[in-house]
């Protein structure tokens, strides 16, 4: 009654790559965890077809339990990807003396999480689509035993969907990553303004010119500053 679903997985059971290989935020723990969870609902549901209990089976790989898996894939995806991006911020932000005031709000927050993981999953569409119908599917089957070849199509057919839906959550996390270097760049490439630096030499050197002027005879003496040119004549 439960068919095997590796097959219709497609590439969600390809072991995971070599550490070195690719770069930025790594997901194929999550990926297989994903599909060690659709594993365990398909063998819950053989135990119930083994014991003759068809509407038991049908119950273990229904669209809730589906969805569960996925919306925690997504979440864990989400997470790790900001996470990743706060750390490259607080990297940046150390290296160039970025300020803390400044920073603390461009860290990702748990709503920024969320919206992650909501742009991760809108290629999910089609498969929470495929949810839908496998549910339908599994109604009519559940009164008679003729609806069960529709249903196992149907189950085939949302593996098949999960396995596009992750296949474009990957291309998603990869353009979230580009995204939020962008942001890390700039903070690693900030630099402290120099104008205010500028402007106190200025006014310094402003001052200091003013003061020798007046000292050297060349401009009238200020009452402000007739003690000090007193001093400084009966001095030198």
């Amino acid at each position: 009654m439960i068919p095997e679903l590796g097959p219709s997985l497609g590439r969600l059971t390809d072991p995971a790559p070599d550490p070195t290989d690719g770069t930025g935020v790594r997901l194929d723990d999550i990926r297989l965890r994903l599909v060690t969870g659709v594993f365990g609902l398909a063998g819950a549901a053989r135990g119930f077809a083994t014991v003759g209990d068809r509407q038991g089976a049908m119950t273990s790989l229904n669209r809730v339990a589906w969805l569960a898996l996925w919306e925690k894939a997504l979440a864990s995806a989400a997470e790790r990807i900001a996470g990743s991006v706060n750390a490259g911020l607080e990297s940046a932000a150390e290296e160039s003396r970025f300020p803390r005031k400044r920073l603390q709000p461009l860290r990702l927050s748990v709503e920024d999480t969320r919206a992650i993981a909501a742009r991760l999953g809108r290629g999910g569409a089609p498969f929470v689509a495929a949810l839908d119908t496998l549910e339908q599917a599994g109604r009519g089957a559940g009164a008679n035993g003729a609806g069960e070849v529709a249903w196992r199509s149907e189950l085939n057919a949302a593996a098949r969907r999960l396995e596009a839906a992750w296949l474009a959550l990957e291309v998603a996390a990869d353009a979230e990553q580009r995204h939020w270097a962008a942001e890390v760049e700039r903070v690693r490439r900030w630099r402290r303004p120099r104008w205010p630096l500028w402007l106190i030499s200025v006014a310094v050197i402003g001052v200091a010119a003013y003061v020798g002027l007046v000292l050297g005879g060349y401009l009238p003496v200020p009452p402000a500053l007739a003690g000090l040119a007193e001093w400084w004549w009966a001095t030198w």
